[in-house]
């Protein structure tokens, strides 16, 4: 028997007022032929993590008493890194040491093992098995990678190439968010595919600085909020799209307000604006003239929704990703990381929401020291 510890909510609120650690018994001594046990290496928070536990957000885990509970319970967190301790006798892709992470989200990352079956998880080379192509390339994906591997990285690429052709060299896309995890992703796979890109960022007083790490990650062009609005401004951009005889047929919006309706006027004909974020809490605004006279298309985007029902583009866009890591190409996030300590008196809720609470920066929660961190 494995004894596991697992974050569990009973009632939607805020985190401080519903989560608590609740103990498990897993029996890895008699699994059924398709089982899968794996123990959790690292898992972060993300806000979506927060929004389904204050009952917010459109997909939420079922309340169930598989946790032993006395009132049916909801497990916390989308993603994350787990290791296979233990498989069935039918299961084939999968072995002990294999790095594994949900195929789905609402699989409740926030814990210290897992029973799951083969259809439950997407397998990741491990550095061991990278290492064992002896190519001199590529090296082992980190855990940090590995556990923030599902969400941001996919949304920036699929957004880039799932809608629209961009011609490398020639085209461009204007985002705002531009510092965000999903706006530095999107900047570096912009140029890892030969797409100019403008990057619209909140004034601030280190501009310059922020231009320039922005620019360093793979942005064309950074401007300022303030020069988002500026026709000077647009009217500079309009000249260097020219330069490469490209258009500007992409805009990904996480702002909406007065942001959106800047890159939107930055788009050519028959543009095409993603909407996968409102980080303003205010309405996205588009001016009808736009719609009327160049027939731009808004649309909303959601990674969730769009790989649910086609888990041949989720691992088909995972591959790229992990090539690009593995090959050194593509940069992670940096996350902050609390360990979990099992012989601590802190309980593990408690580690989560020491993350919910810190504000700078990508929080990680890992479970094993020394794993190629």
């Amino acid at each position: 028997m494995i004894t596991a510890q697992a974050v569990l909510y009973q009632q939607h609120g805020e985190p401080q007022e519903v989560l608590f650690t609740h103990s498990f018994k897993i029996d890895d001594e008699n699994l059924k032929p398709d089982a899968v046990v794996v123990k959790t290496l690292a898992s972060p928070v993300n806000p979506s993590d927060i929004n389904q536990i204050q009952g917010v957000y459109p997909s939420k885990p079922p309340k169930t008493l598989d946790f032993g509970t006395e009132e049916p319970a909801a497990p916390c967190g989308n993603e994350g890194l787990f290791e296979v301790l233990k498989v069935g006798e039918n299961v084939k892709d999968f072995q002990p040491g294999d790095w594994v992470i949900p195929s789905n989200v609402n699989f409740g990352t926030w814990r210290t093992h897992a029973l799951g079956t083969v259809s439950n998880f997407i397998k990741l080379p491990n550095p061991a098995q990278t290492q064992q192509q002896n190519d001199p390339a590529k090296k082992g994906l980190t855990v940090s990678q590995a556990a923030t591997i599902s969400v941001n990285p996919p949304t920036a690429y699929l957004m880039l190439t799932h809608y629209v052709k961009l011609r490398s060299g020639k085209d461009w896309f204007v985002q705002n968010g531009g510092t965000s995890a999903v706006g530095k992703y999107a900047s570096q796979i912009g140029k890892l595919l030969g797409i100019n890109s403008i990057s619209v960022v909140r004034d601030r007083d280190d501009l310059d600085e922020t231009r320039e790490k922005l620019k360093q990650l793979g942005a064309t062009i950074v401007i300022s909020e303030k020069e988002n609005l500026s026709r000077e401004v647009s009217a500079d951009i309009k000249s260097r799209v020219k330069e490469t005889q490209g258009e500007v047929k992409l805009a990904l919006n996480c702002v909406g307000s007065k942001s959106s309706q800047g890159i939107a006027k930055k788009l050519n004909h028959n543009g095409l604006m993603l909407t996968y974020g409102g980080m303003s809490m205010q309405p996205v605004s588009i001016p009808t003239s736009l719609f009327i006279f160049k027939n731009i298309i808004c649309a909303g985007f959601w990674v969730t929704e769009l790989l649910k029902n086609n888990p041949e583009l989720k691992k088909k866009t995972l591959a790229q990703i992990v090539e690009w890591y593995e090959t050194g190409k593509l940069s992670d996030a940096p996350t902050n990381k609390i360990q979990f300590n099992e012989d601590a008196k802190e309980e593990l809720h408690s580690l989560y929401l020491r993350g919910i609470n810190d504000k700078n920066g990508k929080q990680l929660i890992t479970y094993n020291i020394g794993v190629n961190e």
